[in-house]
């Protein structure tokens, strides 16, 4: 069955203060991932030694990369990434809506690609939202519309996950709840499991939301001892099967912004 990740991790530093992309690596090896949704990276960044941690956790997994900068200074970068060792192509990446001057929140983006798992296309879609609630709406209305989910070469099966910054009760999470299903609670008996702060879990804001296609074997929040610090987030695993879609495919091609 494959297997999809999705993990806040806090430009590699960790609770303990340490700064390790090797380590990130090593919570998201253990679980053998086909793909990894990665938020909150920094590429070239100073006050990260200037590393391009996109690169490094994609190369210490085997994998190729998707990377959309949501900020970018100069040289320097700092977004989300899509990170797979199956066939993959990159459909879309672009910024999602917020207020823009000198006093503007962190700019925000998603970032699509198209994986091929088991024979099929599966889209999948990885965001950060932002902070502030009428923020948030507003990202959550530019994905639910034509330019990401509504988009028509966005066909089943779709999976989006990252993270929302948004709980179950929030209106953002019940906006996209209405389209997509959240795979934790997809899965008979499963009880929903918080995944941030990671060293004592007590809210649940990074999801997975998944179409009718995807039939979810099994979700986990991952709190090993190393996952604990190396970020203040705990990564979400969902192992998942594809079921047969009975509509035409569109052949998909890039999308521009």
């Amino acid at each position: 069955m494959p297997r999809i990740l999705t993990y806040n991790v806090r430009r590699c530093l960790g609770t303990d203060g340490r700064l390790s992309p090797g380590r990130i690596a090593d919570v998201v090896a253990a679980y053998e991932p086909d793909v990894v949704a990665l938020q909150e990276l920094d590429v070239r960044r100073a006050r990260t030694g200037g590393v391009d941690q996109a690169h490094a956790i994609a190369q210490a997994l085997g994998m190729q990369m998707h990377f959309h900068a949501s900020l970018r200074v100069l040289e320097e970068e700092y977004g989300n990434a899509i990170l797979t060792h199956r066939p993959s192509q990159l459909i879309k990446a672009g910024p999602l809506p917020g207020r823009i001057g000198r006093l503007a929140p962190e700019p925000r983006g998603a970032l699509w690609a198209s994986v091929n798992l088991g024979g099929t296309a599966v889209q999948v879609i990885t965001t950060h939202l932002g902070l502030r609630r009428n923020e948030r709406l507003a990202q959550v209305d530019c994905l639910l519309g034509p330019q990401w989910l509504g988009h028509n070469a966005c066909r089943e099966p779709v999976i989006l996950l990252g993270d929302f910054n948004a709980s179950p009760r929030s209106r953002a999470y019940q906006r996209l709840a209405l389209r997509l299903r959240d795979a934790q609670k997809a899965v008979p008996l499963h009880r929903t499991k918080p995944t941030f702060p990671s060293r004592l879990p007590m809210l649940r804001i990074d999801h997975a939301f998944v179409s009718h296609s995807i039939h979810v074997i099994r979700v986990e929040s991952i709190r090993s001892a190393v996952a604990r610090v190396a970020s203040d987030h705990l990564p979400l695993m969902i192992e998942f099967q594809v079921m047969p879609v009975r509509v035409h495919k569109a052949r998909v091609e890039h999308v521009r912004d």
